[in-house]
């Protein structure tokens, strides 16, 4: 028996030896960090305030970013040890495809902490973490990562220029750490099959935008799902349903999808400027051959009309400047018996609700030299800040739950009831900036 305890104890110490020298893990394994100058603990990797990220490594802090690793020499080794900075910063770790459950316990044995977690292209999924001297909060959630390579084809999805540089389609999760005192003393990535996806395919109004001050609702409902559930956001700027499929977006899609999984479809603002006598019978055939697609790998197709552009006539009101295509997706939801979120409809009260001057707090609409290297003022009246996309965001929460999907049960515990005429203040409103800016409009209008 003592024999077998030592030979345990030995490849316990080998396991973390090889980790901590930096040994890139193998796919399909479960990376466990701890952030401190502490003991060894078998089956973590020590992280160091000099870990810099490269894929031979396998992980660390990345995009220059450089915060600080404090050792508080506490009795437990998994929080004695704290990775803060007065900062924005970035940790990546270098992994396959796929969907990762991941844990992370916040906090520091000697001070108070708030922080925020990005994941991957500034998708929202801890928001102000507030902590005490001495308290430690661990909260999982589920993230998906994804490649431009179609599984099971030699396909893979045309991205856009700009789309080369977006953390979306590279080699490795990322994590934004923000707040005015982000902490983070472990982490915990684990590869995860089963979750229901949640995919979304769209355009600006909910691709994941990698810059601020642009915003959307599909990276803000990341944080109101429980870990069950992983959003995966293949919506992109420019795009029509038209473009979604010739780009092979939806086959990429398509690959990975099971059972159960949901497709949301959110479309019109740039199918709009097909000024073809027949563009309006396309939309409504290319939105059945979603859907149609979409149920017959077993998914559950849900229709989101499109969001306002921010348009008011001379008494207060919006002024629909979607002609036809909001009536088509009603009435394709309708006739194809799909679940139906109306955010055409909710932005129309939410707007209305803020009033004039107001609502524009809502878009990316700044003064010139508001964010380093705007030489500009922004007045859009499409694209959202981070004000609007949570609020949107709320929106659609507030659809599923009116459509009764099984996919409800998966909200965050604790949600309150969301009523876009009553929304939040936006002088209240706040979060972390992000440390990427762009002066560059999103593609579309």
């Amino acid at each position: 028996m003592k024999r077998f305890q030592f030979v345990f104890y030995l490849a316990a110490l080998i396991l973390a030896y090889s980790a901590n020298i930096g040994f890139a893990q193998t796919s399909g394994t479960s990376y466990k960090f701890l952030f401190g100058q502490g003991k060894t603990v078998p089956g973590y990797i020590r992280v160091k305030t000099s870990s810099v990220y490269s894929k031979q490594a396998g992980y660390g802090f990345d995009f220059g970013t450089s915060p600080v690793i404090i050792e508080r020499n506490g009795k437990n080794p998994l929080i004695s040890g704290v990775c803060t900075s007065n900062k924005p910063f970035y940790f990546s770790v270098y992994l396959p495809e796929g969907n990762y459950r991941v844990k992370m316990t916040l906090g520091d044995l000697k001070a108070a902490a708030n922080t925020t977690v990005r994941a991957e292209s500034r998708r929202l999924m801890l928001e102000k973490i507030q902590t005490n001297p001495g308290q430690f909060i661990t909260r999982t959630f589920t993230v998906n990562m994804r490649v431009p390579e179609i599984k099971g084809t030699n396909d893979k999805v045309k991205l856009k220029p700009r789309e080369l540089t977006k953390l979306n389609w590279d080699d490795k999760l990322t994590f934004e750490f923000n707040g005015s005192r982000p902490c983070i003393s472990s982490l915990e990535i684990t590869p995860v099959t089963g979750v229901v996806t949640v995919y979304l395919a769209g355009n600006s109004t909910v691709v994941d935008q990698d810059d601020e001050p642009w915003a959307s609702w599909g990276q803000m409902i990341t944080k109101y799902f429980k870990p069950e559930v992983v959003v995966s956001n293949q919506a992109e700027s420019g795009l029509t349903l038209g473009s979604f499929l010739a780009d092979k977006r939806l086959e990429k899609v398509l690959s990975t999808m099971k059972a159960g999984d949901y497709l949301f479809i959110e479309f019109g603002h740039n199918d709009q400027k097909d000024k073809l006598p027949n563009a309006l019978d396309k939309y409504r055939e290319r939105l059945k051959t979603f859907i149609s697609k979409t149920r017959e790998k077993g998914g559950i197709p849900v229709v989101v009309t499109s969001t306002n552009r921010l348009s008011f006539d001379s008494t207060g009101r919006i002024i629909n400047t979607l002609a036809g295509y909001p009536d088509a997706a009603r009435q394709i939801a309708k006739e194809e018996n799909v679940a139906l979120i109306d955010l055409n409809a909710m932005t129309k009260v939410f707007y209305e609700a803020l009033g004039v001057e107001k609502s524009q707090k809502a878009f990316v609409i700044y003064p010139a030299g508001t964010f380093p290297g705007q030489t500009t003022a922004f007045n859009d009246h499409t694209h959202f800040n981070s004000y609007g996309a949570y609020e949107l965001a709320r929106c659609i929460v507030e659809g599923i739950r009116a459509n009764k999907l099984g996919l409800s049960k998966y909200l965050r515990d604790g949600l309150p009831a969301f009523d876009p005429a009553h929304p939040d203040p936006v002088e209240t409103f706040s979060l972390p900036l992000s440390p990427k800016s762009s002066v560059i409009k999103p593609d579309g209008n």
